[in-house]
């Protein structure tokens, strides 16, 4: 990532991060045991879901900052 100093305000971002299946594991218990609302899709209709999207598991959340995050196994498209 590069990070860019801004005097105004900065509009939410959508950041996807591939990950292996162990770090998925990981950000997953972080997200459930924090309580942290997640969805299976970017327009927010499959709360609480976990996508297979390419064969993999993916999920959107957002961080305290407002932007939105994706946690994926697979690269868009590798199914």
């Amino acid at each position: 990532m590069d990070f860019l100093e801004a005097s105004g305000a900065i509009a939410p971002q959508h950041y996807a991060f591939l990950v292996s299946e162990e770090e998925f594991d990981q950000i997953f218990l972080r997200i459930t045991a924090e309580h942290i609302p997640y969805w299976a899709d970017p327009a927010r209709s499959r709360a609480n879901q976990i996508n297979h999207n390419d064969g993999g598991r993916g999920i959107y959340f957002c961080n305290p900052d407002g932007h939105f995050l994706e946690a994926i196994t697979r690269p868009y498209g590798s199914g």
